[in-house]
């Protein structure tokens, strides 16, 4: 009867403790974000996103080196082994709420003195085992758990949003190289053309049809093209370079596909604003922080509730003069809770509520940085193709001003400066083509990227 009493005594005292318990604050109400109804660049969206959305520009090239740098690159290694880790300390919070079970021996030989002065010669050896346990009566070590768990779910998605942005940065490194490999050939192109133009010039200055003017003027552009040539291959080892590091390997060549007028710019995938929460993987990663912070407050809240645990341990005594092994057992339990701990609980407790509040700013920074970075490309690609009808009509323009200027040249019908003006726009034209394309390339690869480029949880 005196248990019984003792017992429902401590389970009041503990009820009444739990009252205790620090009441959770509220989440910012500035840290809500609803999406838009729709986006505000009205294009033609009908095209599903597929986790390979590469493939969609048209070149085997690139989807051999995205999958290299998907499986070789050193960010997604490093992603992969904080997953390892996170996992590993999900373990261990879960383990909290299991008791613990260890075992041990002692033994001893000695050799004394009575009181009687005769020698006394023994042994004695006792294996034991041990319990212990925390129960969890008001789920602390469920939340910290559960804190644990979310953080381990949002490491994978961090690795995949690692993953996605190696493959963009892949893609975009790989067409901004064929932009350079166009440029190049631009430069090659003209510089022959203008090398024709020199050698005209230079023998009209010798036969005195004109002055060394002309023959200055040519020899001037067609260095000025020559320039062309090594920076655009500087800037092309630099960027197979920059190529290599992202595949994980030492700096090489790396090897062409599809000619940049060849690449493709797949459709303008489907989706809403409202989509977008739950296809990329860096807003899922900001949500499960957000859950984990909020498991955690739960727990530090219940920093006044009392911590009850249980011991137990079982074994035997074996020594000489014995003559049986002896039983040994013990049971006990104890209910410690906090009365004065100069605010220690209630600073825990601020300070994770804080660390909620920041994780939900947080997700909110990434849902609007998510809305911007799509809004960006879906305008870019909507204006950059506009804006490539007026460049190619330019381009084809100058290349026949081109031909009748030299045309007219060679007859004695036109000056020479009437021809190299030609020759400038038409090579500037050319390199804005060429950058174009590659912008409208890029903007499309920011498009897939912004969107979540097929990803979802179930794939993980």
């Amino acid at each position: 009867m005196k248990r019984v009493v003792m017992m429902a005594a401590a389970l009041s005292a503990m009820s009444l403790l739990g009252g205790c318990m620090i009441a959770e604050p509220p989440a910012p109400k500035q840290a809500s974000v609803a999406p838009a109804a729709d986006w505000r660049t009205e294009t033609p969206r009908t095209a599903p996103i597929t986790a390979g959305w590469w493939r969609g520009y048209g070149d085997p090239a690139l989807n051999k080196l995205v999958a290299r740098a998907l499986a070789n690159n050193n960010d997604i290694a490093l992603a992969a082994a904080r997953v390892r880790e996170a996992a590993a300390t999900e373990r261990q919070a879960r383990a909290q709420l299991f008791p613990n079970v260890s075992a041990g021996a002692t033994g001893a030989h000695s050799r004394t003195l009575t009181a009687f002065g005769t020698e006394s010669v023994g042994s004695s050896i006792e294996p034991q085992a041990t319990v212990a346990w925390q129960i969890d009566l008001f789920g602390r070590l469920a939340d910290l758990r559960g804190a644990a768990r979310e953080r381990y779910l949002a490491s994978e998605d961090a690795r995949d949003a690692t993953a996605l942005s190696v493959a963009a940065a892949t893609a975009s490194g790989y067409v901004t190289l064929r932009a350079l490999d166009a440029r190049l050939q631009v430069a090659k192109d003209t510089l022959v053309a203008r090398a024709d133009a020199l050698r005209l010039a230079k023998s009209r200055a010798q036969a005195g049809y004109t002055s060394n003017l002309e023959f200055t003027q040519a020899q001037a552009e067609y260095e000025a093209t020559a320039q062309i040539v090594p920076q655009a291959e500087r800037a092309i080892a630099a960027q197979e370079n920059a190529l290599s590091i992202l595949l994980g390997e030492n700096p090489r060549a790396i090897a062409r596909g599809v000619a940049l007028g060849g690449l493709l710019v797949p459709p303008v995938p489907a989706g809403l604003p409202s989509d977008l929460l739950r296809r990329r993987p860096d807003i899922a990663q900001s949500e499960r922080l957000l859950a984990a912070s909020d498991r955690n407050l739960a727990a530090q809240r219940k920093g006044y509730l009392p911590n009850v645990s249980l011991t137990g341990s079982a074994g035997v005594l074996a020594a000489t003069g014995l003559g049986d092994p002896v039983e040994l057992f013990s049971i006990g339990g104890s209910i410690l809770a906090p009365i004065f701990d100069a605010g220690r609980a209630r600073a825990t407790a601020d300070a994770a509520a804080a660390q909620r509040d920041q994780a939900a700013f947080a997700y909110r920074g990434t849902v609007l940085t998510a809305f911007q970075e799509t809004e960006t490309a879906l305008s870019n690609l909507d204006r950059l193709a506009v804006e490539q009808e007026h460049v190619r009509t330019q381009r084809d323009a100058l290349a026949a001003v081109l031909k009748h200027a030299t045309n007219r040249y060679r007859a004695g019908y036109a000056d020479y400066l009437t021809q190299l003006d030609a020759q400038r726009g038409l090579l500037a034209a050319e390199l804005a083509l060429a950058q174009n394309q590659l912008d409208r390339l890029t903007a499309s690869i920011a498009l897939y990227r912004a969107m979540g480029g097929g990803w979802t949880a179930e794939e993980r």
